[in-house]
């Protein structure tokens, strides 16, 4: 048989899914098992969305639809990020895909040539470096450190840049850290795209999901609106991970490019769910509301008892719904924590290094999860860490 096309051993993975199914084999066996490893709202998606996308079922809602998406979801995605970013936007900038991915695949493969640098934030989302690599491009990272709340150092994004560099990837709030990036340091780096010529990617999945401050947007400053691509959806704001809606905002030229991506691709993303975003954005916002202050009431439960572990410690998140605490107290490594969580004390986590090679040292938990997982959680977590380090004195 013949071997797959070389670029498929440039493809990575998302380490997340294959810890979740390490932990659903254990629980196979009969053990239990707290999963703090995935990230997807723990709550349903708010009964007026799922009442349209039903309805929208019954209505004939099941056929093609502009690859684009339907002008309606369009026009509420372009109302919704003027409003939100404070910049013109028209419907005819708005891509909608099925998640946010294709975005953030299609705008590299439409933008990025082979042998051209990506600036991407590690530790970060690993299918940012998956993607640049995956397209023949080189993966630059930038790192993102404890000592600087995990924002960007933009002196050393500047170092980092060269002729060959082509864009740069931001997310705000993060996956993993929680970390925000504040609006002198987008200032900055909006300078530095446009000094350079570069094309920024945007990621901005968990804007909506904030507890301290704001949440600027580089799109707010002149002259990127038109070099940027934003990447958001509803996955996380609207507890729609399983709907697969997201969108990018983009100028034109760029939007008809990603359009045709999508057409050789996916052709379009499913109708009623387009249907069913309409109703999201317009719709009733306090669903959103609660579960962000749900959300506000773990986090700080979880930083808190983190805290208390001997060996660890754990800045507050601004954003998103993950903690990131540095375990380097320990005397572990990442990965090598990580498995004795899971298979010593039932607690499924990700290694920080699932996240590129500046995750070691620390761990990502995601607190969306109920309150009784999370103290149960905890409470092994440190158990366990205290057997192993009587063990070790013994």
């Amino acid at each position: 048989m013949k071997s797959f096309a070389s670029r498929m051993a440039r493809l990575g993975t998302e380490t997340a899914f294959e810890v979740l199914a390490q932990a659903r084999a254990l629980e196979a066996q009969g053990r239990d098992v707290v999963h703090l490893e995935i990230g997807e709202p723990d709550f349903d998606t708010p009964a007026h969305v799922t009442t349209a996308a039903t309805e929208a079922l019954r209505t004939g809602h099941t056929h093609y639809v502009p690859a684009s998406g339907i002008r309606d979801l369009r026009a509420a995605i372009a109302e919704e990020v003027a409003r939100t970013r404070g910049i013109p936007v028209a419907p005819e900038q708005v891509v909608v895909t099925p998640g946010g991915k294709p975005i953030l695949f299609f705008s590299i493969l439409a933008l990025v040539n082979e042998g051209d640098e990506v600036i991407y934030p590690n530790p970060g989302f690993p299918i940012y470096e998956s993607v640049i690599r995956f397209v023949g491009a080189q993966a630059v990272p930038l790192p993102l450190r404890e000592e600087r709340q995990f924002g960007v150092d933009v002196d050393e994004l500047a170092r980092l840049i060269t002729p060959r560099t082509r864009m740069v990837i931001l997310n705000s709030p993060a996956n993993p850290t929680g970390g925000v990036l504040g609006e002198k340091q987008l200032r900055a780096i909006a300078d530095l795209a446009l000094r350079h010529d570069l094309w920024v990617l945007s990621d901005e999945i968990y804007s909506r999901i904030l507890y301290d401050g704001s949440c600027p947007s580089i799109t707010r400053f002149p002259g990127l609106p038109e070099r940027t691509i934003l990447l958001d959806g509803f996955s996380k704001t609207f507890a729609m991970t399983g709907w697969r809606l997201g969108y990018g905002v983009m100028n034109r030229e760029v939007a008809q490019a990603l359009e045709r991506l999508m057409i050789n691709s996916n052709s379009c993303t499913a109708a009623f769910t387009q249907v069913a975003g309409v109703q999201a954005l317009r719709g009733d916002q306090e669903p959103v509301r609660r579960m962000v202050e749900e959300f506000r009431r773990r986090r700080d439960f979880v930083v808190d008892g983190l805290n208390r572990i001997p060996g660890v410690r754990c800045l507050k998140p601004q954003g998103a719904f993950y903690v990131f605490p540095n375990i380097t107290g320990t005397g572990y490594a990442s990965p090598e924590l990580s498995k004795l969580l899971l298979h010593e004390a039932g607690v499924a986590t990700l290694s920080g290094t699932a996240f590129g090679s500046f995750g070691e040292g620390f761990l990502r938990l995601s607190y969306a999860a109920s309150m009784e997982s999370l103290k149960k959680g905890l409470e092994r977590i440190q158990g366990c860490l205290a057997r192993a380090t009587a063990g070790s004195r013994g």
